[in-house]
């Protein structure tokens, strides 16, 4: 086990930062669950729609996120007709995701309630500091730390920039 001195501390960059996301996360997926949808897949929807059809490859670098995480958060929003999964326009051998009509309608409805939520975040935090905190997190999000993108993430054979298995 390791000693106390190994474990992570009030001090902890990660922890703090880890600790602060599932707070806001937790609001904001409390915020939006009246349109049935959780702030990832939000952003996903509004990804979509402010940049077009992408690649999940080019989603997850959009988000910040790994493709696996991407794929299982994903999957609701296609069962449920919000996102469609289509043959590449470029190359038809990798594939694209694309916001529906029905995922339009359903961001519509969301982002009234994203809005509030921002409202009520901003009035309990201070929107100067939100500002500011959203400034800050962007730096971290784009900094350098000396990873590689997708470190530590096994493909076990799969293809990296194909989402067969999302779609038979």
């Amino acid at each position: 086990m390791p000693s106390d001195a190994a474990m992570p501390t009030p001090e902890c960059n990660c922890l703090a930062l880890r600790q602060a996301a599932r707070h806001v996360t937790q609001f904001y997926d409390q915020c939006l669950a009246p349109a049935g949808l959780r702030t990832t897949q939000l952003s996903i929807l509004a990804k979509l729609k402010r940049l077009g059809p992408l690649t999940i490859n080019a989603l997850a670098r959009e988000l910040v996120m790994d493709r696996t995480t991407l794929g299982r958060t994903m999957l609701p929003l296609e069962r449920d007709g919000l996102i469609s999964i289509e043959d590449g326009r470029l190359d038809r051998r990798s594939k694209e995701l694309h916001l529906t009509r029905a995922g339009a309608e359903r961001l519509r409805v969301a982002g009234r309630l994203w809005s509030e939520a921002q409202m009520q975040f901003e009035a309990a935090f201070g929107g100067e500091r939100a500002s500011m905190l959203r400034k800050e997190l962007r730096a971290v999000a784009s900094s350098e730390l000396g990873i590689a993108p997708e470190a530590g993430k096994k493909t076990h054979g799969r293809k990296s920039d194909r989402a067969t298995h999302y779609r038979a």
